[in-house]
């Protein structure tokens, strides 16, 4: 691994709202506690060589043949020769930066890149096909140990989240009380659960009474989800196969959705303090979801069935924040009609399906916004949102 930087950002004090690392492949052997290790997530190789993951001592039928390999391939050109070569393996590709915090922050000076909010990238994949609530808390106490010891190396710049599970809500919130007092600075959640509980639900308020009273952001993130979410609009496995862009912009569709029934359920009245977080899913619909959301809201019947007491763009501009691609162009004035202090942008380092070219379009993406506000995007909102500190550079 070499360290590669396409470009240094002109301007000072950026925070990355949305990076991510590899984890070690014996994390979970040796994180779990000992009654778990048994069932711990594992790299194992298949019939053909190619490595697969396997969960509970099943082998993952959605992060097999090869896929592993494929985790930190930002940039990548040729990502199925990648794939289906034996020699290429998820270590072996695992970028600079990706897996050791010393080289985070060489990378993030190289880029003129500040700060990091640090993600995980295999606990994105694994939650959609682990059904037992117990072995899902242990999976996501393990990973949260692991990210806090990881981050701690990273000199005050790279900062954790702790993966949250709502197969148990309580245990969720028993567990990013844990993970805050171990320096988690916010929480996320997959879009989905297995008994296809809304986010909004009342059993996962308690999650939500949990936030709010240690004051950190609960965040929605894209992650695999189960096949049952998707639906069967595009038919059989022969057409969708052949769907590859259209699965890029419907990857987030489970968050823009669970991110709607906190309306449904009236979350931001019963818990007037509490901050969410829309991650990895663009910020473009926002726009078109929150004038619709209005518009049903003040000039329909429909608004007396639903438990509001604003409406929901009051609640997008005061209690919600949302983190957007570089490239998205329209983001500026998004932020002019929502509020500046709303908005933040990520990289999704080192992930194939953002581009490899961050922060040149950062660079582009700043400058569209005026002098007022462009350091409020560019950094100054996720250090209020997730308490950073402020660097000297600032």
């Amino acid at each position: 691994m070499e360290l590669h930087a396409e470009h240094k950002l002109k301007y000072a004090g950026a925070v990355d709202a949305d990076g991510h690392i590899l984890e070690p492949k014996n994390l979970w052997e040796t994180y779990l506690e000992p009654k778990y290790r048994e069932r711990a997530l594992r790299f194992i190789l298949d019939d053909n060589n190619l490595e697969q993951l396997v969960y509970d001592n099943k082998p993952s039928k959605m992060a097999a043949k090869g896929m592993p390999s494929t985790l930190g391939a930002m940039g990548c050109t040729d990502l199925a020769k990648l794939q289906f070569d034996p020699e290429q393996t998820y270590e072996r590709n695992s970028p600079y930066g990706s897996t050791d915090p010393k080289q985070r922050l060489e990378l993030l000076d190289a880029e003129g890149i500040e700060q990091a909010l640090i993600y995980t990238t295999v606990g994105l994949l694994w939650e959609a096909e682990v059904k037992d609530p117990e072995l899902s808390q242990a999976y996501t106490r393990a990973y949260n140990r692991w990210v806090t010891e990881w981050c701690s190396g990273g000199e005050g710049r790279l900062f954790p989240t702790a993966h949250l599970s709502l197969t148990d809500p309580a245990g969720a919130a028993a567990e990013i009380t844990r993970a805050v007092g171990e320096g988690a600075v916010g929480g996320y959640v997959a879009p989905f659960t297995h008994d296809a509980k809304p986010f909004g639900h009342p059993d996962h308020d308690i999650l939500f009474a949990t936030c709010q009273d240690l004051d950190v952001p609960l965040a929605l993130h894209p992650t695999f989800e189960p096949q049952w979410t998707k639906g069967e609009r595009m038919g059989t496995w022969e057409n969708v196969k052949n769907l590859k862009l259209l699965p890029m912009v419907m990857a987030s569709d489970g968050v823009r959705q669970q991110f709607t029934t906190l309306f449904d359920y009236g979350v931001f009245d019963k818990f007037p303090k509490l901050r969410i977080v829309v991650l990895e899913s663009g910020a473009g619909w926002l726009g078109y979801w929150l004038d619709r959301l209005d518009a049903v809201f003040k000039h329909t019947p429909l608004a007396k069935r639903v438990p509001l007491e604003n409406p929901p763009s009051w609640y997008f501009e005061n209690r919600c924040w949302i983190s957007c691609d570089p490239d998205e162009r329209t983001v500026p004035h998004l932020a002019e009609r929502f509020g500046a202090d709303r908005f933040m942008w990520a990289s999704d380092f080192p992930h194939v399906d953002h581009t490899p070219e961050y922060v040149r379009d950062l660079e582009e993406l700043a400058g569209m916004f005026p002098d007022e506000t462009r350091q409020a995007f560019l950094g100054d909102n996720a250090r209020k949102l997730f308490k950073l500190p402020t660097p000297a550079t600032v």
